[in-house]
């Protein structure tokens, strides 16, 4: 158990807070402009029916209608079509993340995470603005830029995590990660902020505004971002803490403490563009830099499979709230589209808060599985509460962010905290660049679960009703809990075992 959850505060610098914020802001814009498409979801599927003024394109006369260019003879064609996409999506999306892991452990981190938020802003923007600029609408590219979409966001997750992994250490993770991962909560917030806003100019300018701002963060992080400490002269001292290493202007190599220089003997061995110091000559010759993991040796360590599978049950809760609550809230209640996207945020408010606090009480406990465990239990009674919250925004803004709290808490806690955890364990000391490629597997995991969720949804509340919808959410929680158990009786006996030897050595 760590001896203090908040002395690890000292040992950050501004470098620190520069790759928090750069990586964080980079998933809030990624998430802002994904949050986009289920905000404008009913503008969408109304304007894919017949029989619908077109009000966002004033090419068209007043009486005109969008009769002769329908995509769908009504409006429940149109539900199962979004939820297609939002299979398609994540399934493409669940197959990058398996693949950018690798890529992201073997190239360059800001390279990769630029390509994926640029051409991501680029594939929303034909998406959502310019097909509708020129009235082209065909399921087909719909599809492709969709799956397109996918892959190209699924290089974002894997890379920022493993920035953040690079820069923060084990001690304080749970709460640092806890904190950062509201990223997609925040973006989220955002992203339901500007489409409720863009929507009265019509739903093409809400992705306009959100491509436009996330490609203009990609560009900013090209040039702002430092993807290890080794760049600015910091090298790793231990899990729980970074040493600075000072440099010369020259020629850009560390120096030694006063008393080692009588017996250092340097030479120059370039690291990533940075010379290290070579021990002295009694020592042994440097060790060869370790590779990359491979996807099979990922797969099978410690805990990766187990936290994969309850990921993607966990996910296929966490993702349906976040494709599906809007359009909930809208088709169930009556309210208005621009009111349901700013009640939706609640739900995020609620996970923020839970990822932080949940955070901190494993790094108290020094144990992530306990907290999850619980977490999952409450949530499960949080779903049933939820789905019989009144015709009333206080009482259901009120629901909604206890719900976020237990289930967008764990969620955030797996797919950062848990996933760096697992990257930096002790089975992969021997092979360095890990925590990208295990970050993909268990996201890309939790992603297939997710896409598989999301037409089971449409099909449910098409064929059985919101109720049964939330009878499945409950099923797929308990299902998370089921995989964590086994993490939870290993995490508990460790802490058993430790307390009776401190107690034998008192």
């Amino acid at each position: 158990m760590p001896s203090s959850c908040c002395g690890y505060l000292s040992q950050y610098t501004h470098h620190h807070l520069v790759a928090f914020l750069l990586t964080f802001f980079s998933y809030v814009l990624l998430h802002a402009s994904r949050k986009t498409f289920s905000n404008v979801k009913v503008s969408i599927s109304a304007q894919w029916t017949p029989s619908v003024q077109n009000d966002s394109s004033p090419a068209f006369s007043p009486g005109e209608t969008w009769e002769d260019n329908h995509l769908f003879a009504n409006m429940e064609e149109a539900t199962l079509f979004l939820g297609a996409l939002d299979t398609i999506f994540l399934f493409s999306y669940a197959v990058g993340l398996y693949v950018s892991g690798v890529i992201g452990d073997r190239l360059n981190l800001r390279y990769v995470l630029c390509f994926g938020l640029c051409g991501s802003a680029v594939v929303e923007f034909a998406f959502g603005t310019l097909v509708e600029w020129l009235h082209f609408y065909n399921i087909y590219l719909y599809c492709g830029l969709w799956v397109l979409n996918g892959l190209l966001q699924s290089a974002v997750w894997p890379c920022v995590v493993a920035v953040m992994g690079n820069w923060f250490g084990k001690s304080g993770r749970g709460f640092v990660f806890g904190l950062w991962s509201a990223c997609a909560s925040v973006g989220n917030i955002l992203g339901a902020f500007l489409a409720s806003s863009m929507l009265k100019y019509g739903y093409e300018y809400a992705f306009l505004v959100t491509s436009v701002v996330q490609f203009a963060g990609g560009v900013v992080v090209f040039f702002g971002l430092l993807t290890s400490p080794k760049e600015v002269g910091l090298s790793l001292e231990s899990e729980t803490g970074l040493r600075p290493v000072e440099s010369d202007t020259d020629s850009h190599r560390p120096l030694m403490s006063d008393e080692e220089e009588e017996d250092e003997v340097e030479q120059e061995a370039c690291d990533g563009g940075y010379y290290s110091i070579q021990q002295p000559e009694d020592s042994e010759p440097p060790e060869p830099s370790p590779k990359a993991i491979t996807f099979c040796q990922a797969f099978c360590l410690p805990g990766v499979l187990l936290y994969s599978l309850a990921y993607a049950c966990l996910k296929l809760v966490n993702y349906s709230f976040f494709f599906w609550l809007p359009f909930y809230l809208s088709s169930n209640f009556g309210w208005k589209e621009a009111q349901a996207d700013r009640l939706s945020v609640w739900y995020d408010v609620g996970g923020i808060i839970g990822g932080t606090v949940q955070g901190l009480i494993s790094d108290c406990l020094g144990k992530r599985a306990p907290v999850l465990a619980v977490s999952l239990l409450l949530a499960m009674g949080a779903l049933v509460g939820y789905s019989h919250s009144p015709n009333d925004q206080v009482v259901n803004a009120a629901l909604l962010a206890t719900t976020g709290f237990f289930i967008g808490g764990p969620s955030n806690m797996i797919s950062s905290a848990i996933s760096a955890d697992l990257g930096r364990q002790e089975a992969v000391r021997g092979s360095k660049d890990a925590l990208a490629t295990v970050t993909g597997i268990v996201d890309g995991t939790g992603s297939i679960g997710a896409a598989g969720g999301q037409y089971l949804v449409s099909l449910i509340e098409s064929k059985l009703g919101w109720m049964w919808v939330f009878y499945f959410f409950i099923f797929m929680t308990g299902g998370s809990m089921v995989f964590i158990i086994p993490l939870v009786f290993r995490e508990v006996s460790v802490m058993w075992r430790d307390r009776n030897v401190s107690t034998h050595q008192l």
